[in-house]
C-alpha cells in the first residue's frame, strides 16, 4: 500500500494545499487515452487563506479522486468532453483512505504528476 512515505515530498505537500494532481493510466482500446486526477476539495478555510495570500495546508482533508476516458483526438481542443466517460469516481477523507483507495484501483503514488505536466484535458 502506499503510504504517506511513498508518495515525493513535493506531490504530497501539494495536495496538502490543494493542489490537484493526474496520472495517465491505460485506456479501454486504440484511439482512448485515460486519467485520474486526485482533487482535493476546497474548504470556506481554504478560500479564507486565499484572500489572505496564503495555502492552507490540511493532511485530512476531503479528495475526489476521478478516472476519465477520452477520444485521444478531441483531447487538445476545445470539445475534449465529447465521448469523454467516467469510468469510475470516489471520494475519501485524508491521506490514510487516499493510500487504500489507490491500492485499490492499482495505482501508485509515483505515477502522479502536476497538471501541466500531462496531457489529461481538465
Amino acid at each position: 500500500m502506499d503510504s504517506v512515505q511513498d508518495w515525493p515530498a513535493d506531490k504530497l505537500n501539494a495536495l496538502r494545499v490543494g493542489q490537484r494532481l493526474v496520472a495517465e493510466v491505460s485506456a479501454s482500446g486504440t484511439g482512448r487515452r485515460a486519467f485520474v486526477d486526485i482533487t482535493p476539495v476546497v474548504t470556506p478555510g481554504d478560500a479564507q487563506a486565499g484572500r489572505e495570500g496564503w495555502k492552507r495546508a490540511d493532511r485530512a482533508r476531503t479528495i475526489r479522486l476521478q478516472h476519465w476516458e477520452y477520444d485521444a483526438e478531441g483531447i487538445g481542443g476545445l470539445d475534449y468532453d465529447v465521448g469523454a466517460v467516467l469510468v469510475r469516481s470516489a471520494s475519501v477523507v485524508g491521506e490514510g483512505e487516499l493510500a487504500a483507495t489507490l491500492e485499490a484501483w492499482g495505482l501508485h503514488a509515483g505515477r502522479f504528476r502536476y497538471p501541466w505536466e500531462t496531457d489529461d484535458p481538465r
